[in-house]
């Protein structure tokens, strides 16, 4: 269980089992949990019996994430998961049944989840979708109004927690206006104060009360000249202006959007008042080297790690050929048709 050494990051692993460094370096600094890749995917018992391996190295049931949006986004895919149209193109379908075909499709996506072990998933999205938002995210969005975006992000979120598995809310506070790719360059948006606050901003309001959100590394001119990840006027913001009180975790640290080493970039996360560095390549020399800058946990931000993983459950009981039966009568959402 969690515990004031419980460290305030979430690591990856490099393969489809834990070397002995990393078996050491997470029995070591025990991590809050552990993030999944396509390179730790193989089969159904490998991936089992690797989230078994994982809590064992710090002794505790720990949370266990995963990207599994559905379109391009989509860590596990056939056998082990369902392939969805991208989110966008499938609400576009739905049309005013998006909200029930949302819910549908990551209810299933939760009892995919469920079955191998893992009980976090990094959806939903609830960056509005903009003329001019980079290709890299505009299809994973729900939509491009306010009112939209946040319906369909609360059923997503919904239909996850109905399968035990915990959301998680992205890219904190507001992803949609980026014009490049965060994954390789620092987006800079230049809309107003007003402008976002009524929009982007309002967006993550809305949901407020999903147990945990990841940040975007994108500069808000009108805020800050620091990538919301590490400032602190920005995440002042998402807990007093937003109004956001659970678990903030960063986007991956290891992004290229950010300045100076893994290291730096973590402390600063901290500093400026994320809860948890998520550091995903799975690297061991930055891993240790996030391991020391992060830290153990801070008192609130373990009190706020507690009442999210409270919300882990086995997940009710639920045909899936019943809902793959009803989604396909709301929408041909699934990327084959």
């Amino acid at each position: 269980m969690l515990s004031d050494q419980t460290g305030a990051c979430i690591l990856g692993c490099a393969g489809f089992t834990l070397t002995i460094d990393e078996k050491s370096l997470f029995t070591q600094s025990q991590p809050l949990g552990f993030i999944l890749f396509g390179r730790n995917i193989a089969t159904a018992p490998q991936v089992q019996a690797l989230c078994t391996e994982l809590r064992a190295s710090v002794g505790w049931h720990a949370p266990i994430l995963i990207d599994q949006e559905g379109g391009r986004v989509q860590r596990l895919l056939p056998p082990l998961g369902r392939v969805f149209l991208p989110p966008l193109e499938h609400c576009q379908r739905a049309g005013q049944k998006a909200a029930q075909a949302m819910y549908l499709r990551f209810r299933i996506i939760a009892a995919e989840l469920q079955a191998l072990g893992l009980d976090v998933n990094c959806a939903p999205v609830a960056d509005i979708a903009q003329p001019e938002t980079h290709p890299f995210l505009r299809n994973r969005c729900y939509g491009d109004t306010l009112d939209r975006v946040v319906a369909l992000a609360r059923a997503a979120a919904n239909g996850l927690l109905a399968g035990g598995v915990l959301p998680v809310l992205k890219h904190m506070p507001g992803h949609g206006r980026a014009q490049v790719d965060s994954h390789l360059d620092l987006p800079n948006v230049a809309a107003s104060a007003a402008m976002l606050q009524a929009q982007d901003f309002a967006a993550f309001a809305g949901l407020k009360d999903v147990p945990m959100a990841m940040t975007a590394h994108v500069v808000y001119d009108a805020f800050d000249l620091q990538p919301a990840t590490i400032s602190a006027p920005m995440l002042k913001i998402m807990r007093q202006e937003i109004g956001f009180s659970g678990l903030i975790m960063t986007d991956d640290i290891s992004m290229q959007a950010l300045p100076a080493d893994v290291a730096t970039r973590a402390a600063l996360a901290i500093v400026a008042g994320c809860d948890v560095v998520l550091h995903c390549n799975g690297q061991i020399d930055e891993m240790r080297a996030v391991v020391a800058a992060s830290g153990p946990l801070t008192a609130a931000a373990r009190r706020r790690a507690e009442l999210a993983l409270a919300q882990r459950h086995a997940g009710d009981m639920v045909d899936i050929s019943a809902l793959e039966a009803q989604i396909l009568r709301l929408t041909t959402g699934w990327a084959h048709d």
